[in-house]
């Protein structure tokens, strides 16, 4: 089975233009938010790659107006699945930018759950670009990690956890980092909705995830005066093996 899908996101972000394509088309700015290590080949033609987990997806720039339109297509895989991706920016008055975003492509397999999981995050991913460009503006994160746990299909004990994470009560909106290994820095919620869970300290944006296929995962971006990246490596590999 296949099914050919497109979902459309528009946000305005406390940003100009230049700001926003410097977050979007750079393998640093993308890095500062998005998911993985990030590259970008600058115009029409060039080589995008992202590598996850250990695991490189292979693109082609399809579009490339800097400050206007960025564009790009992964690369077609055994099964004929593809995704394609467009942002598009329109600057307005007072610095702010209006982004518009589309994502299309072909799905296969267990689509129905892939359908799912990219439409609800793709929307969630466009806040954790909101609160970087808030809270980080002008500067990109020393590292970012992306840690994975086993998967876990209790719902519940997995929210109850990420909430215990940040010393969080109900609603979640002030805590503090309670991550044995890491800094005990105050954290103020981005976002806690759909399995999402993403908070700002003063040198770090983190965010817990359970989601596709019930993958529990830690994404960490550091920013200066954050910890080392192995300290905060091993202490996201020990949280998530101890509560999954």
């Amino acid at each position: 089975m296949s099914y050919e899908f497109e979902v459309r996101e528009e946000i305005v972000l406390p940003a100009t233009t230049e700001e926003v394509w410097e977050a979007i088309a750079t393998g640093p700015g993308v890095d500062s938010w998005f998911m993985g290590a990030n590259d970008f080949e600058p115009g029409v033609g060039g080589a995008g790659r992202q590598t996850v987990a250990g695991f490189t997806t292979h693109a082609t720039v399809t579009g490339w107006d800097p400050g206007e339109r960025l564009a790009f297509t992964t690369d077609t895989a055994a099964d004929g699945s593809f995704m394609a991706f467009e942002y598009l920016l329109e600057g307005r008055a007072g610095g702010s930018t209006v982004l518009r975003f589309v994502h299309s492509g072909l799905l296969t397999g267990d689509w129905e759950d892939q359908y799912d999981a990219l439409s609800s995050g793709d929307a969630l991913y466009l806040r954790k670009l909101h609160a970087y460009l808030t809270h980080f503006p002008g500067v990109t994160a020393d590292y970012a990690l992306f840690e994975i746990g086993r998967p876990t299909p209790d719902a519940a004990r997995v929210w109850a956890a990420f909430l215990d994470a940040f010393s969080l009560g109900q609603p979640p909106e002030k805590g503090r980092v309670a991550v044995p290994g890491l800094n005990p820095d105050d954290a103020q919620v981005v976002f806690a909705e759909s399995g999402f869970l993403c908070v700002v300290t003063a040198t770090s944006m983190i965010t817990l995830v359970h989601g596709y296929r019930d993958a529990v995962v830690a994404e960490h971006h550091a920013f200066p005066g954050e910890i080392a990246r192995p300290l905060a490596e091993h202490a996201w590999r020990a949280w998530l093996g101890e509560n999954f």
